[in-house]
């Protein structure tokens, strides 16, 4: 979820007042910062996935499914271990959203030997356990997306009823109320009530409807303007989802930013290949996955910068939500393929940029500070700009976007490091370790092959919104790179230059197609099946993977265990098994209380997560989701024999 700073929350007409005061100071301490660990080299890789679950309630008497708000209870049950051994314990835990969620991340990194992929799904399954271990025979760990009966009559246990029009409420919501947001913690509420506040109304989330044959139409508690839609009104809709990402440590800053470049394009194709999420509040939609849910859910932008009506009070217009894709790529390398209008902060720009930032960073910063901070606490207000870091990462890290570039905390051993964002979660710690697996290899891959897929941002737009389709996996096509295994010569000039880009260059987020020559050709659509699997003089990213195995000392369980994992997602590529989002909508439909109306009833959710309980613990098959045979080597821990590599710098 991002920074969570203790202390006294700050009213929004507090926190507004402090607007600048935080943009400026964080300009400041992201400069202090640079100047310290710019030239940081050797650090060993290292990285790690968060999971983040939902504790699912079942009344089998009456057959009904709920969330069960009991995540402050049993959090503080779990951290008691870190408490007790903090260099110890085999997981983390910490809060989300959600009052009935937790995030669990490996208790230490994993590192940079071919073992440790072995090592994942072990883990994944210890933190499932963990959990379940404290819960009543009724309660179970799930690490589903998306509810699918969320903002539903009593879809809370204990229950608890919305009062939209309760003014001391941070929701206010028709269908959300307040008791589902994590109370532990003041930042979740206080994000609710400044989003809300800032954008001057509450949030607006519509999706459309998936069209059935009595499908009925206006959709119950649409808005006017959208009555095929399902709307949703609240923060938690979207926050209240939950998702699968990974962060990498790199060996330096330059590292980190071609790994947050390349990586870039591979976000759409993760999204799609992941896709878990067709149902909100108790309907079918016609997408896949939760991106804009989310997106809309934390938009806090006023109508003057959604350019609704012209600009007055505002100082900007901008185009996306502060939870989207990214805008411009940070290596040298993609500096031409920043082709999309970039709005920034031009006097937060030049400070940077006197402040000893090169030009693709500095209006990366740039761009970010652009938003106000929507949660700010007293204690925070006055900071030693020298020292801290929490008024910078107050506005980095409310930017969610589908990579996070993250600057090395102060006084800490934590290098440079990315964050890769857009994958949903997945029913099984066996999907949910593949596709952690594949991403990190893919990394490896990235670097020692010098593989190339940039793109323009703008066709990473265009993938992004079509990868939430519903069955994109199958039916889409997305823009990628024809050849990228060579980044072409003659790239513009390193980081660390001081040519100085003009206003109008800054604006525009670098030049047109037409301006740099970058010939169309460069790139192509293709299925995500081609991508994964390879056609023709394209290699395919799983081949490429395979290719660089080979040429590697690994383990038989370690290679058996990546194997498996690659051919899952050969496999949900090429549409021989199903993604999570297709499972799903199938179960619903094919349910015997389904009237072909796209509403998921009480009965039909319970028995959809019922089913999805018995895959998770290995009970029941499904072979249309997982395949056949599944038998990952996975462990505990790796090798004595291999451990002592551990060392080993990148």
């Amino acid at each position: 979820m991002g920074l969570l700073s203790e202390g006294s929350p700050l009213t929004w007409d507090e926190t507004k007042a402090l607007a600048q005061h935080v943009r400026e100071h964080g300009i400041e301490q992201f400069i202090n910062l640079f100047a310290r660990l710019k030239d940081r080299q050797g650090d060993v890789l290292k990285w790690g996935d968060e999971v983040e679950y939902i504790i699912v309630r079942f009344d089998d008497k009456q057959r009904a499914v709920q969330v069960s708000l009991r995540a402050q209870e049993i959090l503080a049950q779990l951290n008691e271990k870190e408490a007790a051994d903090p260099q110890g314990v085999k997981s983390l835990w910490r809060p989300e959203y959600g009052a009935y969620m937790i995030e669990g991340t490996p208790g230490k990194p994993y590192g940079g030997l071919l073992a440790h992929f072995n090592v994942v799904e072990a883990n994944m399954r210890y933190r499932r356990m963990e959990v379940a271990s404290l819960l009543p025979e009724n309660e179970v760990v799930m690490s589903i997306t998306s509810f699918p009966r969320l903002g539903c009559p009593a879809f809370t246990f204990p229950l608890a009823v919305p009062t939209p029009d309760d003014e001391l409420c941070a929701a206010r919501s028709n269908f959300f109320p307040d008791e589902a947001i994590f109370p532990g913690h003041p930042r979740f509420k206080t994000l609710t009530r400044n989003i809300r506040q800032r954008r001057g109304e509450k949030v607006s989330i519509n999706l459309p409807i998936y069209p059935d044959r009595d499908t009925v139409i206006p959709v119950a508690g649409s808005i006017p303007s959208h009555p095929g839609y399902v709307h949703m009104d609240a923060m938690g809709f979207g926050m209240g989802c939950c998702c699968l990402q990974l962060t990498f440590q790199a060996c330096n800053i330059s590292e980190a930013r071609t790994l947050y470049d390349q990586l870039t394009p591979m976000c759409p194709i993760m999204l799609a290949l992941t896709a878990a999420s067709p149902a909100y509040r108790g309907y079918l939609t016609d997408v896949d996955c939760r991106w804009n849910v989310i997106s809309a859910s934390v938009d806090c932008r006023t109508r003057e910068e959604r350019g609704e009506v012209p600009l007055k009070n505002d100082r900007f217009r901008i185009y996306k939500s502060r939870y989207d894709s990214i805008d411009s790529y940070l290596s040298p390398a993609g500096e031409k393929y920043n082709d999309v209008p970039l709005v920034l902060d031009e006097t937060l720009y030049k400070r940077l940029r006197e402040g000893d930032i090169d030009h693709l960073l500095a209006q990366h910063i740039a761009h970010l500070f652009i938003r106000d901070s929507v949660s700010l606490f007293s204690e925070k207000v006055h900071q030693n700009d020298r020292e801290d870091t929490d008024h910078f990462e107050n506005i980095q890290s409310t930017n969610w976007q589908t990579m996070r570039f993250k600057p090395p905390p102060p006084n800490s051993p934590i290098g440079w490091r990315v964050e890769f964002r857009p994958c949903e979660a997945q029913l099984t710690d066996f999907e949910n370790a593949a596709i952690v697996c594949f991403i990190v290899l893919l990394t490896r891959v990235i670097l020692s092959y010098q593989l190339d897929f940039l793109i323009p941002i703008s066709k990473v737009d265009e993938n992004m919104q079509n990868s939430q389709k519903r069955g994109a996996v199958l039916t889409e096509r997305f823009w990628f790179k024809k050849n990228i295994t060579a980044i072409p010569p003659g790239e513009p000039q390193q980081a660390g230059g001081k040519t100085q880009a003009s206003s109008q260059e800054r604006t525009q987020n670098g030049t047109t197609d037409e301006a740099t020559g970058t010939a169309t050709d460069e790139y192509e659509l293709m299925t995500i099946d081609q991508i994964i699997n390879g056609k023709g003089t394209f290699p395919g990213l799983v081949p490429l993977i395979n290719s660089y195995l080979g040429s590697m000392d690994v383990d038989a369980d370690t290679h058996c265990t990546i194997q498996q994992y690659l051919k899952l997602i050969q496999k949900r590529a090429s549409g021989e098994l199903m993604t999570t989002a297709t499972w799903i909508r199938q179960q619903v439909v094919s349910h015997p209380e389904y009237k072909n109306d796209s509403v998921i009833s009480e009965g039909n959710c319970y028995d959809l997560l019922r089913k999805a309980k018995d895959i998770q613990d290995g009970v029941l098959p499904c072979p249309e989701l997982l395949g056949n045979n599944i038998n990952s080597k996975t462990t505990d821990n790796i090798p004595a024999a291999i451990e002592k590599h551990l060392t080993k710098r990148c």
